[in-house]
Formats: structure tokens, C-alpha cells, sequence
């Protein structure tokens, strides 16, 4: 989100709180990307605040969380006692969640994120959603990669690499016929919360069909022997197609990701690395 946008957002946010009865005093911003978190208070509700162009993802979110929730799985609670909706206020859309302080800043032990994790498949095994398949997150980056206005900082030799591993990586990756259902999508440590009701996930937007070893490839490598029954070729497939996907996002010419180009760096190397393990 521009920085010119976020006076109002949290405006936006504040009145559609005001508006269902919860007491707004102050907002504190906790994170800023394609969207803002926006801690609500004394009422302790999360604001998540976008531009409205992503009101389809906004609803998409709540469903899931919805739902996910009535199968008790390891998942952060949508606000209580407003509807669970997005709400669109002065150009932006807002949702409204519950606010879990964190408990530790102590790292996630690998068998504990990764029995969280199977938990959360479990859950979504049992949910009735719509999702696109991961393909087609893989086909917008490529797509990006492809179209140098978008990604116009991205050199020649980087740009072939990645459209080289993208294509092979989903090629390979169809190829195995494995068994696929609702994944998050980026079940990363940034959308783990460690609170007194456990180990929560967060963010939905990136929900689509996929194998299991897509999502646990975006959590840290460690919990990869503790996931049970794991497809270590596929593992590795999904990893090294993971990284060039993370890469293409923050050669993207909007990408507004703090210190994105820099971490961009960091996982070319990896990827080059992986690669050179497999050939």
C-alpha cells in the first residue's frame, strides 16, 4: 500500500469499527505490504485493509476462515461478535479479526510447525471452497518473468534461468500424478502466530489445490522430516519451484515487500544452489 494511502486506510478502518458498535481509540499499525494490519484498541480487533480492487480476495479469506474454524483447526479467529464479511469503506476494503498477542519470540520448534501443518491439511480436507490450483499462481509468474514492462529490473541471464526452472519445476511436478487438496498457499513462519491457543495460521489470499509437499516447502526446511509421508523428490521439486516463484515476486515492478529486492538476492543464490544439487 502507498505510504500517501495509509492515513486513510486507517481511517477507513477505525470508522467501519465505529460503525459496529466496537470502541476505537487508537490504531497501531503492525504490518504494511500489499495490505495493512492494523491493530484496533481498546476493542483489541485486527483491521486487515486493502485496496478495494482485492474484495474478491478479501471474501475469499473470511470463507475460508469461516470455515476452517468450525473444524478446529490451528487457525486465527475471524472478530467476535460482527459479521464475518469485507467491508468497503472510502476505496478500500476491510476485515475484521481476533487479536492473539503474542506469547514468545522463541523460534518454532520443526516438529511442532509441522504437526501444525498437518493439522491445518486435515482441516481443509474437510472444507468446501472453491480454490484456484497452484498452476495458476505458477502461470502468473511466469507471466511476469515473460513481460519485461513488469518485471523491467530483472537481468537477461536471471530472467532465462527462471523461466528455464519455473517451466521445468511444473512440468516435473504434473508429471507425477500426485495426490492433491486445499493448501494454504504460504504457510510460512510470517503467517504462523505462536499464541496461548497454540501455533495459529493466518492469511488466506494464497489458498489454491496443489499437493501437500507445495506447502511445506514454504515452511522452514527442518519441519520436512517431521511432516509424515512426505515425497522427498517432490519436496525438492516444489522447493527449487517455490524459490524461482518468491524471486519473480520481488523482481515485480510493484512489489512493495520491505527489503524485497534484497531477499530476492538471497534466494537466487539458493535457487542456483538447489539446482546445482540436482543436476
Amino acid at each position: 500500500m502507498q505510504a500517501s494511502d495509509l492515513p486513510r486506510a486507517i481511517a477507513a478502518a477505525r470508522a467501519t469499527a465505529a460503525a459496529l458498535g466496537l470502541r476505537v481509540d487508537d490504531a497501531v499499525i503492525l504490518q504494511k505490504s500489499n495490505r495493512i494490519a492494523v491493530r484496533l484498541l481498546p476493542c483489541d480487533v485486527l483491521a486487515r485493509v486493502a485496496y478495494v480492487a482485492r474484495q474478491a480476495s478479501a471474501e475469499f479469506e473470511i470463507e475460508i476462515a469461516r470455515q476452517l474454524t468450525a473444524t478446529a483447526s490451528p487457525v486465527a479467529a475471524l472478530a467476535a461478535n460482527v459479521e464475518p464479511r469485507a467491508y468497503v469503506r472510502d476505496g478500500f476494503v476491510i476485515t475484521l479479526w481476533a487479536y492473539y498477542e503474542p506469547i514468545s519470540s522463541q523460534e518454532v520448534a520443526p516438529a511442532e510447525y509441522a504437526q501444525a501443518l498437518e493439522r491445518l491439511h486435515v482441516g481443509l480436507r474437510l472444507i468446501s471452497v472453491t480454490a484456484p490450483h497452484f498452476t495458476d499462481r505458477v502461470a502468473e509468474a511466469q507471466r511476469l518473468v515473460a513481460t519485461p514492462v513488469d518485471t523491467p529490473e530483472l537481468p537477461d541471464a536471471e530472467r532465462d534461468l527462471l523461466s528455464n526452472t519455473l517451466q521445468r519445476m511444473r512440468n516435473a511436478i504434473g508429471d507425477r500424478g500426485t495426490t492433491e487438496q486445499l493448501l494454504h498457499g504460504e504457510p510460512h513462519p510470517g503467517n504462523l502466530l505462536r499464541t496461548k491457543d497454540g501455533l495459529l495460521f493466518i492469511d488466506w489470499e494464497t489458498c489454491c489445490r496443489g499437493p501437500v509437499e507445495f506447502d511445506i516447502v514454504h515452511a522452514p526446511e527442518e519441519i520436512r522430516a517431521h511432516y509424515p509421508n512426505a515425497d522427498q523428490t517432490l519436496l525438492r521439486q516444489c522447493h527449487l519451484l517455490m524459490l524461482a516463484m518468491i524471486i519473480t515476486w520481488r523482481w515485480e515492478r510493484d512489489d512493495q515487500l520491505p527489503n524485497g529486492r534484497q531477499l530476492g538476492k538471497e534466494w537466487f543464490d539458493q535457487m542456483r544452489q538447489a539446482l546445482a544439487r540436482e543436476a
